[in-house]
């Protein structure tokens, strides 16, 4: 698995749409296609390409999965809760690294987790209510994948 790290990587991955929620976290995910004709022709890659696949690299690296975390200051304040919570995210996304498809993903925190519930910024309370709720995003995620492809199977000769 492959990991997010520049900007425009992010970007053209969140504006790629929503594919599972839970009250807090989202998962983004762009699928990646195996090649694009204008790659052949213009191998620009990078910030200067106008095609977001160009951000991903180019053959074998695309059939595998990519992943960022983003956890704003604005719903966790403290690093240490930051840094907890993307622990936490890429743990749980190394368990459930089989069931994700060759495209990139970013599991977004999108509302902070109560302060009065979790007073210490890195209780293992806290830390068990994100595992839990990130392996019920994955679930979810999983779900609206196994639909799409019963109806490419079953469309198949």
């Amino acid at each position: 698995m492959q990991r997010l790290k520049t900007r425009p990587q992010f970007q053209a991955t969140m504006s790629a749409g929503t594919i599972a929620r839970t009250p807090h976290f989202a998962l983004h995910r762009m699928e990646l296609v195996a090649e694009v004709p204008d790659m052949v022709a213009n191998p620009r890659t990078g910030p200067g390409s106008n095609d977001p696949q160009a951000l991903f690299g180019i053959g074998a690296v695309r059939k595998q999965a990519w992943l960022g975390a983003m956890v704003p200051k604005r719903w966790a304040r403290r690093a240490v809760t930051r840094n907890a919570i993307k622990r936490q995210i890429f743990a749980v996304t190394a368990l459930n690294a089989t069931r994700l498809p060759p495209a990139a993903h970013v599991v977004r925190l999108r509302s902070a987790f109560d302060r009065k519930q979790f007073v210490s910024a890195r209780s293992e309370a806290l830390c068990q209510a994100v595992r839990a709720e990130l392996l019920q995003l994955f679930e979810r995620s999983a779900r609206k994948a196994l639909p799409e492809a019963a109806l490419t199977g079953s469309a198949a000769p």
